[in-house]
């Protein structure tokens, strides 16, 4: 790994209702690496991302973009911290009354001042990158297959060559078929952009595809860590339990995140 992470939560704590979800939450991202956290509902992998992305304001802790803590960074400074981010949200998100082009050149026009016309240009281009044709481009997202809205979330996420990339459940809702394809178009182009990568999933197959490394949360902390393959050998006995599915085991079914 780097001297300096790509990603850091340092000693982040979150509380809801009282009730402690991230713990002193200690994690980090080497650049260019693709990390998938698993977990079991509940856990607080949601939440995770949601302070990395800003969305949620930890109680106490840091999370650092290269080496730069960005709770309680400034407007200017944020704006062009989060100008390197893409995120693919659960269930892809798009915005029904907006063409597929509008939905994957939103940021491009709303936030980087993009004109409309370079902007589909730029849209059309990052459809074909998930293998979407041009003609989706002007359809509207209740026009297309669960995969395929899959896709226009994907394009979004990376119109603008992002440095970092969230995934939120990225095969959701999907087929095994479909979920297969979607997990390659994610290698595909995390790898072509030389991005870092962060996902949280319940599905096993997803994480073992994406991932270059696993973490594992619960209790609010990670638990285990480690590669792809070690999932299969590990005797630890929170991910013996997850990956094995087994009711008994050191976690007890909780409400969903």
């Amino acid at each position: 790994m780097t001297d300096i992470a790509k990603l850091e939560w340092r000693g982040v704590r979150k509380r809801f209702d009282g009730a402690p979800v991230l713990d002193g939450l200690d994690l980090s991202v080497a650049s260019g690496r693709s990390l998938v956290i698993i977990g079991g509902s509940g856990q607080g992998k949601s939440v995770t991302i949601k302070v990395a992305m800003g969305l949620v304001r930890p109680d106490a802790g840091e999370v650092l973009v290269d080496g730069k803590n960005l709770i309680g960074m400034g407007g200017r400074s944020r704006r062009n911290l989060f100008s390197r981010v893409g995120v693919l949200f659960q269930g892809a998100a798009l915005f029904d009354s907006l063409t597929v082009w509008e939905n994957v050149a939103f940021r491009l026009i709303n936030a980087d001042g993009v004109s409309r016309k370079d902007a589909k240009a730029r849209a059309i281009e990052a459809l074909a990158r998930v293998r979407l044709q041009a003609s989706v481009a002007d359809s509207h997202p209740s026009e297309l297959s669960g995969g395929m809205q899959k896709r226009v979330g994907l394009a979004r996420a990376v119109v603008a060559n992002p440095e970092i990339l969230f995934f939120d459940e990225p095969t959701t809702g999907l087929d095994p078929i479909t979920s297969a394809a979607i997990n390659e178009l994610i290698v595909d182009q995390v790898r072509g952009l030389g991005c870092t990568a962060v996902s949280i999933t319940h599905d096993l197959a997803s994480a073992r595809t994406i991932g270059d490394e696993i973490a594992m949360l619960h209790g609010g902390n990670i638990v285990w860590r480690g590669a792809p393959a070690e999932l299969d050998r590990t005797d630890n006995p929170y991910v013996r339990q997850f990956v094995d599915a087994r009711a008994d085991g050191p976690m007890t079914s909780v409400v969903e995140e």
